[in-house]
């Protein structure tokens, strides 16, 4: 049984993931159909892969914590 606060990690990892999948999709064709210089996309590539690796590294920690119970 997992407890409330990895429950909420998890919550929030997932809601994390969601967004900066979103947040790099939506950016990135808007960045192309305004013409952004590309250091602007590689900015937004480097600020979402932060948020996607917090993310991975959260819900690994979540994982392993689990798998010590069992």
């Amino acid at each position: 049984m997992r407890s409330d606060k990895d429950r909420a990690t998890t919550k929030l990892a997932s809601i994390v993931i969601l967004v900066a999948m979103g947040l790099w999709l939506g950016l990135s064709a808007a960045g192309g159909a305004l013409g952004l210089p590309v250091r602007f996309a590689f900015l937004i590539d480097m600020l979402c892969l932060a948020a996607l690796g917090w993310a991975l590294i959260n819900l690994f920690l979540v994982w392993r914590k689990g798998a010590g119970k069992e």
